[in-house]
């Protein structure tokens, strides 16, 4: 039995006698994430849809496959272990990917927990293009670094992108690391990925790269202080950039002057804080790349760019 606070501060007992299918579910969790007030920043981008996803895990059923069993009655046990979940989800704001364990980037499918941030990121939309027309020649790629890591998941992407490159993952955290080579053992991807724990590129050994990528801290400390509940769930070593956003993307540009190769490229992603960007970089001409949400989630730079 779940029991349900309502704004009024009244309890009652929500039994599974009060629901038969999925669509009640369904209807009912919406409502729910609704009245919650809930922030969709994980993979769902609305009640409806998160509410979709999170029934169709618990219930084991496809879940690309909503209409079919929208009507289709379920046991007494499936809806309570849903509305669990639902409550869950509601009470204690925990992005849905930490309830599933589990979280998509297009049709890849990656293990997540509270050890790394949930995985999402602009990046992922320019892998399977190879970042034309900045690599030329994708087959031609032989080494590849991503830093900060987390989750594994630009690596595994990669490998699939640029199938003769070997690639350095690198993250300083041990428990991100841990989650990382799950993903990867899953991928069977270990004799093309080198997991490598530390302080960007402190611990790499000296060889240059064709590409060199990252999706790092870089939530400026204005923002972090007004961050969604959702998002405190997750490491916030991995989100707080500094002041200004900009901490260790400064690093990694700095670092990746002596790291790329001749016709190498840098691209990071920095979220909204191209202004920041900006202001730290005024010497480089960024090139911003398109992605769904706009021209400036993501910057590339040149070895050549760099190196002058």
């Amino acid at each position: 039995m779940v029991r349900h606070v309502c704004a009024d501060n009244q309890t009652f007992a929500m039994t599974p006698t009060n629901f038969t299918t999925i669509r009640d579910l369904l209807r009912y969790a919406t409502s729910r994430f609704n009245s919650a007030g809930l922030f969709f920043g994980h993979g769902s981008s609305n009640a409806f849809d998160e509410a979709a996803y999170l029934i169709l895990h618990t219930l084991k059923l496809p879940l690309d496959k909503l209409d079919p069993f929208l009507d289709a009655r379920l046991l007494p046990e499936e809806i309570e272990a849903v509305l669990r979940v639902i409550e869950r989800r509601a009470t204690e704001r925990v992005p849905a990917a930490y309830i599933t364990h589990e979280a998509w980037l297009g049709h890849y499918r990656f293990y997540v927990d509270e050890r790394v941030i949930v995985p999402r990121s602009f990046i992922a939309e320019l892998i399977p293009d190879q970042f034309s027309p900045w690599i030329a020649d994708p087959d031609s790629v032989a080494d590849i670094l991503d830093l900060c890591t987390g989750s594994a998941c630009l690596p595994i992407m990669l490998a699939d992108a640029f199938p003769h490159a070997q690639i350095d993952a690198v993250d300083i955290s041990a428990d991100a690391l841990a989650v990382a080579h799950k993903n990867v053992d899953d991928y069977q991807l270990q004799d093309r990925i080198n997991l490598v724990e530390s302080d960007l590129y402190a611990k790499l050994p000296k060889k240059k790269y064709d590409l060199i990528i990252s999706n790092p801290p870089y939530v400026n400390a204005n923002s972090m202080s007004k961050l969604p509940q959702e998002y405190l769930h997750e490491p916030q070593m991995a989100l707080a950039g500094g002041a200004d956003g900009m901490d260790l993307v400064r690093k990694i540009v700095a670092g990746a002057r002596e790291r790329l190769k001749k016709n190498g490229v840098l691209a990071v992603e920095i979220g909204n804080e191209r202004e920041f960007a900006e202001a730290a970089f005024p010497e480089l001409e960024l090139t911003w790349l398109s992605t769904s949400a706009g021209d400036d989630m993501v910057f590339l730079a040149t070895a050549e760019q760099l190196k002058a």
